[in-house]
Formats: C-alpha cells, sequence, structure tokens
C-alpha cells in the first residue's frame, strides 16, 4: 500500500487580519481562514480537489518536495 503525499503548506497572515497558506509544490492551490486550524482545514480541501482536477486532465501529480524546516534567528548573536 502506497503511504499518501505530503505536501508542505505554508501558512500566512495574523489573527488581526487573516491567514492565508499555498503549497510550492502545487502552484495556484491557495486557501484562506479566520483562523490557521481553519485555514488548514480548507488548504486540504484545496489540495484534494486541485489533484481531482488535474487527474480529470490526465495531468500527473508532482511529487512532494521535501518537508519543511524552521529555522531560529538570534538577533543578539548576529
Amino acid at each position: 500500500m502506497n503511504d499518501p503525499a505530503r505536501y508542505l503548506i505554508l501558512v500566512e497572515g495574523s489573527p488581526l487580519s487573516n491567514y492565508s497558506a499555498w503549497s510550492p509544490d502545487l502552484p495556484g492551490c491557495v486557501a484562506t481562514g479566520a483562523t490557521v486550524d481553519k485555514c488548514v482545514a480548507e488548504m486540504r480541501k484545496a489540495i484534494a480537489g486541485h489533484l481531482e482536477v488535474m487527474a480529470e486532465h490526465d495531468e500527473q501529480a508532482p511529487e512532494p518536495t521535501g518537508p519543511g524546516v524552521y529555522v531560529e534567528h538570534d538577533s543578539a548573536a548576529a
């Protein structure tokens, strides 16, 4: 059994406005939400729909590029 693809998403925004998400692996696939959790949930739906449309057009789903990594920066050490 194949493992499901895990696509990296990036979430931007703040509680003062709204959150938006996009995936570097799926150009044009975006979602928004009032909270991070809602944004992620909407992005899951957007990815599913995006891949479904690709399949309908006989396009192969792209391979995920890999995991994201957080990098800390200590301004006092710079």
